[in-house]
């Protein structure tokens, strides 16, 4: 399934971007499996309080894993590259789309805002500009939704991206079911990939998106539009965001911890505490890894991932005691584990797990009720 705001592909670009997933698969599936052998037989032991800044630092004498991780790196500034050639291209008709969706739900823009520290420093995932970059158009948001699901390699639900959403309402579905929410938030919508699969599971709520990026809302609002879906947007920071006092009987993130800070982490679960009325729920969606859990390589592609791909907040976002946190919050009900990946949520379902069932097969989630 595709959206009528998802830009298109001409042959070249189809090819193009095929090349860069396959350049991904290849490195990740044909090469990395060496480098982790390598990083095993220079595991000087788990007496070693170091090992992973160890092996990690030894890991960089060799050539070949220097060749390797810059070729990652490489791969990701490809697509990119790809994706917004082809955006570029269709700048006009993507406007114009914008312009012609149904006239329903809403956008707040702030004229002042500044995004926080943690993404000024850093384009996230190497998107050029990243997420806050705005040039009066829906066009950063096209990158974003057409980039985020190359970058998954269509196992987030093809396309749509939106398997992360539909996984939020399962685990409501799951451990909440008596919830029947009047108004919903997410924090850090983005594009609305997984805002509106949670508006389909929840037909009957309003429903609010917060983003730091005016252009990611723009394309947002659009591309709800064109599904027919009724959301109402607004750029602030989560941290902070601009609602009252409990306006929420469900507040829920979506892969969003793990592109902050530490310290924002903390701040965005007690805002979720201020932002909901007595008996409301929060999930917040994340990787499914726990950094306590991992093999030395596994921690090792952490290291990696901050240095290669700018996400420095990794380590922190799965390291993170989300139970004590929430309960710092003044939250109750805590459930963390992990919810099974799907793209049909049903009541009755179940799907929730104390133990992950896998990258793209689960998710992590913590949730507890107010």
């Amino acid at each position: 399934m595709i959206h009528p705001m998802l830009p298109g592909t001409t042959h070249d670009e189809t090819a193009a971007q095929l090349f860069v997933r396959d350049f991904k698969l290849f490195l990740a599936e044909g090469v990395e499996p060496g480098h982790r052998a390598r990083a095993e037989q220079l595991d000087p032991g788990v007496r070693i309080n170091a090992r992973v800044e160890t092996v990690y630092q030894k890991l960089h004498d060799d050539e070949g894993f220097r060749a390797w991780a810059s070729l990652r790196r490489t791969s990701q500034e490809m697509l990119w590259a790809s994706v917004s050639e082809s955006v570029a291209r269709q700048a006009d008709a993507l406007e114009a789309l914008a312009a012609a969706a149904p006239d329903m739900g809403s956008l707040t823009l702030d004229p002042d805002f500044v995004q926080p520290d943690y993404l000024e420093a850093g384009d996230v995932h190497l998107m050029p500009g990243g997420y806050a970059h705005d040039d009066g158009t829906v066009l950063q948001g096209a990158v974003m939704d057409r980039g985020g699901a190359v970058y998954m390699l269509g196992r987030n639900g093809g396309l749509m991206n939106d398997v992360r959403g539909h996984t939020v309402a399962a685990h409501v579905f799951a451990l909440y079911p008596d919830l029947e929410p009047g108004h919903i938030l997410e924090l850090g919508c983005g594009v609305g990939a997984s805002l509106i699969p949670v508006a389909a599971a929840f037909p009957d709520a309003k429903v609010h998106g917060i983003d730091v990026g005016a252009a990611m809302l723009r394309y947002a609002l659009a591309r709800a539009r064109h599904l027919s879906t009724s959301v109402h947007l607004v750029q602030g920071n989560v941290e902070q965001a601009p609602f009252p006092d409990a306006s929420f009987n469900f507040v829920f993130s979506s892969v969003l911890l793990h592109e902050t800070s530490p310290t924002a982490i903390t701040r965005i679960i007690a805002e979720s505490h201020r932002l909901l009325k007595p008996g409301g729920v929060v999930v917040h969606l994340e990787v499914p890894n726990r950094y306590d859990e991992l093999d030395l390589w596994g921690k090792i592609r952490g290291e990696i991932e901050a240095d290669y791909n700018n996400e420095p907040n990794w380590k922190a976002a799965i390291s993170a005691d989300y139970r004590a946190l929430l309960a710092q919050a003044g939250f109750e009900d805590i459930a963390v584990g992990y919810q099974a990946a799907t793209s049909a949520p049903a009541r009755g379902a179940g799907g929730f797990s104390e133990k992950s069932m896998g990258t793209f097969r689960s998710w992590f989630v913590a949730s507890a009720r107010k």
